[in-house]
């Protein structure tokens, strides 16, 4: 006997109504961390910004970190933002292309080295350049202070090329501008989100704060970035920032990745000492 009128409908178990979200969510969790390849050991630098006594102490403690670990391929990557603000950007570089010398150091372009060489030829460049750090970096050739504040835009060019070697000239245009490995990119400023890797535009990879670093899904890869400033390791389900602010906090970071684990190893200038701290991911 029907006690009410309309259609009967089946009735449906709670628990079956909830399985599909329950699979997704297993799915999650499932899934496999991010990693690079076995056998692998990454070292990720960020932005250095010619902090030369940072970037000498992390060096040191990097080959010792490699050293005492397992043996393993290690691979070296500097995100780029090498030069200015800091005192030193001819020793960072030198640096740099001397420990090229004796182990594998891939190097990325950050915007600073893009302002830095565009501006030996372009004088709204070497304008901007020089706002935004380039002095130091001019300075830390060679260039007198005297000298460097009675020029003009054009007597500072002819000065640059005078003094600056062609051969670091070289060494910095030929850094790269992405690199991939396992499922971590790696890249001066970010990406365009949404965008496959190799359709990504060179100013974006250099240049980019929004809307890349307010998105939260997922990227083909983990992106592993610097170019924009924190004061702690910004580490994001589908990016890892690692500019903590080298010129301005007294804090150079690399990150270590080895299979799908992650660690940190900080130079820290405390009150004019530096100090070298370890740390495990919080992911």
């Amino acid at each position: 006997m029907r006690l009410c009128d309309g259609p009967i409908r089946p009735y449906l178990d709670p628990a079956a109504m909830f399985e599909p979200l329950r699979k997704i969510f297993r799915l999650r969790d499932e899934a496999p961390a991010p990693s690079i390849p076995v056998g692998e050991r990454v070292y990720v630098i960020g932005d250095i910004h010619g902090r030369l006594d940072l970037f000498e102490k992390l060096i040191a403690a990097i080959e010792q970190d490699d050293h005492d670990a397992a043996p393993a391929r290690s691979t070296v990557i500097l995100l780029g933002d090498l030069v200015d603000r800091g005192p030193d950007s001819a020793g960072v570089v030198a640096t740099a292309r001397e420990w090229r010398k004796r182990r594998e150091v891939r190097i990325l372009a950050g915007n600073h080295e893009e302002m830095f060489l565009d501006s030996f030829e372009e004088k709204s460049v070497l304008r901007h350049f020089l706002r935004h750090g380039g002095r130091e970096t001019v300075l830390s050739y060679g260039i007198e202070k005297e000298r460097y504040n009675e020029a003009s835009l054009e007597e500072l060019q002819t000065l640059m090329h005078d003094t600056i070697a062609q051969a670091d000239r070289d060494f910095i245009a030929g850094f790269e501008d992405y690199i991939v490995i396992g499922d971590y990119l790696f890249v001066h400023a970010g990406i365009a989100p949404d965008i496959p890797v190799e359709e990504q535009k060179r100013h974006d990879m250099l240049w980019i704060r929004e809307p890349f670093l307010r998105h939260r899904d997922m990227h083909s890869h983990v992106v592993v970035h610097g170019h924009t400033i924190f004061e702690e390791i910004d580490e994001r389900a589908n990016r890892i920032g690692i500019d903590t602010g080298a010129f301005r906090f007294g804090r150079l970071t690399a990150l270590v990745l080895e299979a799908d684990t992650r660690r940190y190893i900080q130079a820290v200038d405390k009150k004019g000492g530096i100090k070298i701290k370890r740390k495990e991911s919080d992911a």
